[in-house]
């Protein structure tokens, strides 16, 4: 572990070191950004009226359209001139989210990533090769930050040319790899284009987010690439990668909820829900100084477990998220998230991990269909076998998603592949 005084700590004590920040956090909110206040007098709670965790429902939801109502900086906590750096998102739907670090921020950020790290067994002694975007995306930065806390000998290769990532690999000895895992599939591809064989590298470990991934991807990543996989969780607005990881044990993702609090609620009601049930996912930042968010609904869907670890920590673990309530798609009155739909996917072994999701609606009917990839020599000697093939996935699908599907079976190297996230929905519908 990296701090184990927090890591592991006693559960009474961490609520406890959780009360004492969220008052301050709360205070000091509460004087400092307008848009709160105006929330919590409209709501009639003060400050004083917080006493600790346990009276978190009484504080109100933030959500992403108010980071964009406030663009840029209305919801920073201190001066801009304490400020001293920028994130923010790509803004596609709308304008940008804007997050602002202090120095103090950037070392609490560093510290949970090098938590990240140790878990996945990284020393000082490591290379890291970080193929995150680098820029207003947070990915690259924060992993940045988390290696050079550690003291890892620190590689910032960021996105793109694949084939020099290869030769980097290769030339520097690298030991562990930051990147999407979609784009570690990628390189897989390019190494076995590039005759590399992955176990002649160095590489022991890769840190794998931005992006949902299944278990069976996991298992294609370990295979191809010849090394263990962690999963690590994070969003721009709490303060990007760190959020959550994975430790040995692969029995969820460990929250650093000494530093980010977490709930489950119901997302229709906003209700909080019992302990181990599944809902929405809020975060309240309480040791943040340039952006604390009161409550974040981060839309990601799972469940959380506050049993000890086998690892040791007493960290609560969240499982992997089954998707967004925001990303649900709505087709012919059934709600269908795209991870069930990869999940099936996966699941046959002749099937590559590049797919589109595409939704039309052609004469007032929706109507869904998965384009896909078989993988390298998968492909079946005859035609039939090909449509038995396609047939049993159209079936599996239906079976987990409850309506039918188009299933296509596209030419090899024919889907599109994505360096940064993987965009694998097309929502070709006009929706009023």
């Amino acid at each position: 572990m990296w701090q184990k005084e927090y890591e592991a700590m006693d559960r009474a004590e961490l609520k406890a070191l959780q009360s004492k920040r969220l008052r301050e956090t709360i205070e000091r909110v509460y004087n400092n950004v307008a848009p709160y206040r105006a929330k919590m007098v409209e709501m009639g709670v003060k400050p004083e009226h917080i006493k600790s965790v346990d009276d978190l429902h009484l504080l109100p939801f933030t959500c992403k359209q108010d980071l964009r109502d406030n663009y840029p900086y209305g919801l920073f906590a201190t001066p801009l001139s304490d400020v001293v750096r920028i994130h923010a998102t790509s803004g596609t739907t709308g304008k940008q989210t804007v997050v602002g670090y202090t120095r103090d921020d950037l070392k609490v950020w560093g510290n949970v990533m090098a938590r990240t790290f140790a878990a996945g067994g990284v020393t000082k002694d490591d290379i890291a090769h970080v193929s995150y975007g680098y820029g207003l995306f947070t990915g690259g930065l924060g992993a940045h930050g988390g290696a050079e806390t550690i003291g890892c000998t620190t590689v910032p290769v960021s996105t793109g040319n694949t084939k020099r990532q290869i030769q980097i690999l290769q030339d520097f000895g690298c030991t562990f790899i930051c990147c999407t895992p979609s784009y570690a599939l990628i390189m897989a591809e390019t190494m076995a284009e590039m005759g590399v064989d992955p176990a002649s590298l160095k590489l022991k470990v890769g840190f794998f987010g931005a992006e949902p991934w299944t278990e069976s991807m996991r298992r294609d990543i370990e295979n191809k690439l010849k090394i263990q996989t962690r999963d690590i969780y994070g969003l721009s607005e709490m303060i990007g990668p760190g959020v959550s990881f994975e430790c040995g044990s692969h029995c969820g993702l460990h929250v650093n909820e000494d530093h980010f609090i977490p709930e489950i609620i119901d997302p229709d009601t906003g209700e909080v829900l019992p302990e181990g049930e599944q809902g929405e996912l809020v975060f309240t930042c309480v040791t943040k100084q340039a952006m604390p968010l009161i409550r974040y609904r981060t839309r990601d869907i799972t469940r959380l477990h506050y049993e000890k670890c086998t690892c040791g920590r007493t960290l609560v673990r969240m499982e992997k998220t089954v998707g967004r309530s925001d990303d649900m798609l709505i087709i012919r009155g059934v709600n269908v998230f795209p991870s069930q739909i990869e999940t099936v996917l996966l699941s046959f072994a002749e099937v590559a991990p590049y797919y589109q999701i595409v939704v039309d609606r052609i004469n007032n009917a929706d109507k869904l269909e998965v384009q896909l990839e078989l993988g390298e020599n998968k492909y079946p000697d005859s035609v039939s076998e090909l449509e038995a093939l396609r047939g049993s996935i159209g079936r599996a699908i239906e079976s987990a998603i409850g309506i039918s599907v188009k299933v296509t079976i596209a030419e090899p190297k024919t889907l599109p592949r994505f360096e940064g996230k993987a965009k694998h929905v097309v929502d070709k519908r006009v929706l009023y």
